[in-house]
């Protein structure tokens, strides 16, 4: 944790609040969203009213990601921000003071349009204004959005005590005064002066932008892969015997990891390799973190050993993304050079976003395939080749020079 105070401490104001905004974030999102079912259910509504409104959350951010980016381009990623938790304020309110369904949807459209606001604005301004030094700003910004992962849960548990509206307003609470801090202590970079092209001829740009494009359909399988924490990994939890009880250890193992060494992980990785390198290698190694489910798949391994290759795989998964993920926004920043950052962290989470949807039921699909056909192995293996597809793709760019941006520094090689 030294190092990674020190790293915090060696970065400007504006850089360190965003930091610290996604930490905010994050545990006022994860302190309500974990009980939000159970809540819902036990106020009366349909198991069909609950999923709507979840899946209305997450589409509405998903789908409008693209323009929330766009937005921040255009007017500024400080309004952009500040507007995003405002909206997720009121959303969290909402949650917290009614159980009527048009309410509810409204809560769950509006809490999903402001993470499309602040998100692609936040990685934005965050790559402005740490320069050249993008991947060590988003490696502690890593570690605090791993904290509030962490610490939003337990806190939610512990409000809980109050009533679910307690949770709900100590939510927006927060979301309120990231809005107050942020219109105080977040400076308003300046949009570039004159006419713009259309909105419409900037997505034109993104969407055909081959390099970019390329970059983000190989990425897809990073995160269609990492969600694996919360569908398949669980699953094979429950098809050993255990509840929620014990898939929790594995997001706390995964956090901590996070947490203690993320800043070092990205230090070592940038004295050795490329970005292009770094996400190769961080990718390859989430494939390779599939291994030992497939190889124990078949085993009778006794009752104490049987959650071994679970969490082997978990900390292989989580040690992977620890190694791409700073490197991965650095280089969005830097191919998208001026004046479109919001526009391809816009872009690209629309198409992340599509990934995990369509890794998830393909995943589910093999899991169910497996069991049913005894070929347990299936899913683990086909997960472990599209890791290594992916990093197979991401080298290749990355020899071609294709990761290299407008203001992309040359890195040394190994």
């Amino acid at each position: 944790m030294r190092a990674t105070l020190r790293e915090f401490r060696s970065f400007d104001r504006p850089v360190q609040l965003l930091q610290l905004n996604q930490a905010g974030i994050n545990l006022g999102f994860y302190m309500l969203m974990p009980y939000l079912a159970q809540h819902l259910a036990g106020a009366g509504l349909a198991a069909w009213t609950i999923g709507l409104v979840l899946g209305l959350r997450n589409a509405s951010q998903q789908g409008m990601f693209l323009i929330g980016g766009s937005l921040a381009d255009r007017l500024g990623c400080k309004p952009m921000i500040m507007a995003g938790c405002a909206l997720r304020t009121v959303g969290f309110a909402l949650f917290g003071l009614s159980t009527t369904v048009p309410l509810l949807i409204a809560a769950a459209v509006v809490t999903g349009l402001a993470g499309a606001l602040f998100n692609p604005a936040a990685r934005a301004c965050l790559a402005a204004e740490a320069g050249e030094r993008k991947a060590a700003a988003f490696a502690v910004f890593n570690v605090f959005y791993q904290g509030g992962i962490l610490a939003g849960p337990l806190a939610g548990l512990a409000l809980l005590r109050g009533g679910f509206t307690v949770v709900c307003l100590a939510a927006a609470a927060i979301f309120a005064v990231l809005t107050v801090l942020q219109g105080l202590c977040l400076p308003a970079r300046r949009v570039a002066a004159g006419p713009r092209p259309p909105v419409l001829n900037e997505w034109r740009q993104a969407f055909t932008d081959r390099a970019f494009v390329a970059f983000s359909a190989a990425m897809i399988a990073s995160y269609a892969l990492s969600f694996q924490m919360y569908l398949a990994l669980p699953l094979q939890v429950q098809r050993q015997g255990g509840g929620p009880t014990a898939v929790a250890p594995l997001y706390a193992l995964s956090a901590l990891l996070g947490i203690t060494a993320q800043v070092r992980l990205t230090a070592w990785c940038t004295a050795r390799w490329s970005r292009g390198q770094a996400i190769s290698r961080g990718l390859a190694l989430m494939g390779v973190a599939f291994v030992p489910l497939a190889a124990t798949a078949h085993l009778p391994l006794p009752a104490g050993w049987a959650p071994a290759p679970v969490v082997v795989c978990a900390l292989l998964l989580t040690l992977g993304s620890l190694v791409a993920f700073p490197f991965e926004m650095a280089t969005i920043a830097d191919m998208a050079g001026q004046g479109l950052v919001g526009t391809y962290y816009g872009l690209y989470n629309l198409a992340c976003g599509a990934g995990i949807l369509a890794g998830n039921l393909l995943a589910g699909a093999l899991v169910d395939a497996g069991r049913a056909d005894g070929l347990a192995a299936l899913p683990w293996l086909l997960l472990t080749a599209a890791g290594l597809a992916s990093a197979a793709a991401v080298s290749r760019l990355d020899r071609g020079e294709h990761l290299r941006g407008q203001g992309a520094p040359t890195l040394r090689r190994s």
